[in-house]
């Protein structure tokens, strides 16, 4: 169920991987109705918000289906502007925070570049780095004790040769923030050692997909270190996964460096016009986020009742740890037959022994719920 990399003979051919079954193939797998299948490894809502539906039935669009959307964006440009307080010359849009990744490896990784990574961490940063013709220089979070941190002396000392860090916060799959002030405390260092050095600032990609489960956010350090880009998402907080919409917001230098590799029409009409919408209802995302938590609560407690080692989290889905890779196996399996997808990690991964379970609604939480207790006493 996770990117799994191929190696290629040839630095410039691009790598491969595998994405996640589809609902369909699970069902067919373990001959179960498709609607029986829940995906608690997508870190997806359940549903999308009232208001979204309602603009969507009532087809108001910037202009019709058959028409292009306006290659600027310029309304859903200026709704998310003003959400995140920042000038229009600060953001870009994209297809989803993924196409926004995207087109900032193509910006600034060039091929036989370096790129940092903290890991674990979103898979999708290995996966552009690598199909960039890049080198990936791991450098591996604390212990689990620690909240998974990153290392900041080692980052720091790992982008000297490097052209691009990839940072998250609240980090996937760890479900944690970093530490406050850890963040701007390593972009201060890495500010003044490429300044007695003489060389460019290595480019800072932080996403904060899951920013708005926080509370904060940390798009102001722009000002103080220029080569700093925020990634956001209406996927998470806002309940619109499918709609595909993300946000590059950055120094103006750093969005028009990034707009030569941007396509002009990726974002659909039905996206735009909706995304604008939604980004002007202040209360949205605070509304579901209150929701989540309150779930994500209750989900935990019940799963630690039933036996498992729920890790603390900030985000929207909960990281599960088990005393071993065979067992999280194990329970991943039974899960499956069930009907519930987790999100698994391969033998190598340093996570392998956990799963990461999305919250959802109550009742397929339940149904989660139901699941880890049977599980727990076919073990006894």
């Amino acid at each position: 169920m996770s990117p799994t990399p191929v190696t290629f003979s040839l630095p410039t051919a691009p790598a491969g991987y595998a994405w996640e079954a589809t609902s369909e193939a699970v069902a067919e797998r373990y001959g179960i109705p498709v609607d029986q299948v829940a995906r608690f490894d997508l870190n997806t809502a359940p549903a999308p918000p009232a208001l979204a539906a309602r603009l969507l039935k009532a087809g108001r669009l910037d202009v019709p289906l058959s028409e292009y959307p306006p290659s600027d964006y310029r309304r859903l440009v200026a709704a998310a502007a003003a959400r995140y307080e920042v000038s229009a010359d600060e953001l870009l849009v994209g297809a989803g925070a993924d196409e926004i990744l995207d087109i900032i490896a193509k910006a600034f990784l060039p091929p036989g570049g370096t790129a940092i990574l903290p890991a674990p961490s979103y898979a999708m940063f290995r996966v552009l780095t690598e199909q960039r013709g890049a080198t990936v220089t791991v450098v591996p979070r604390l212990s689990a004790a620690d909240g998974y941190a990153i290392d900041a002396p080692g980052i720091r000392e790992a982008a000297r040769t490097a052209q691009l860090v990839w940072l998250c916060s609240p980090n996937n799959p760890t479900a944690l923030p970093e530490p406050d002030e850890s963040i701007a405390a390593l972009l201060a260092f890495m500010a003044v050692d490429a300044t007695l050095e003489g060389r460019p600032l290595p480019v800072v990609v932080l996403d904060e997909a899951y920013a708005e489960f926080t509370g904060s956010s940390l798009v102001h350090l722009r000002l103080d270190y220029p080569a700093l880009i925020v990634v956001r998402t209406l996927s998470k907080a806002y309940s619109l996964a499918g709609l595909r919409i993300g946000f590059a917001i950055a120094r103006w230098e750093l969005i028009a460096a990034m707009g030569p590799y941007r396509p002009p029409g990726s974002v659909s009409v039905v996206s735009v016009s909706i995304g604008a919408e939604v980004l002007a209802d202040r209360k949205l995302p605070a509304r579901i986020v209150t929701a989540v938590i309150a779930e994500r609560e209750r989900l935990a407690a019940a799963l630690d009742g039933a036996g498992w080692t729920v890790r603390p989290s900030e985000t929207n889905f909960l990281l599960v740890e088990f005393e071993s890779p065979e067992r999280a196996s194990a329970i991943a399996e039974g899960l499956l037959q069930r009907g519930l997808v987790p999100r698994t990690f391969p033998a190598e991964h340093p996570l392998a022994a956990c799963l990461r379970l999305t919250v959802r609604d109550r009742t397929q939480d339940d149904r989660l719920i139901l699941a880890a207790q049977e599980l727990a006493a076919s073990k006894r």
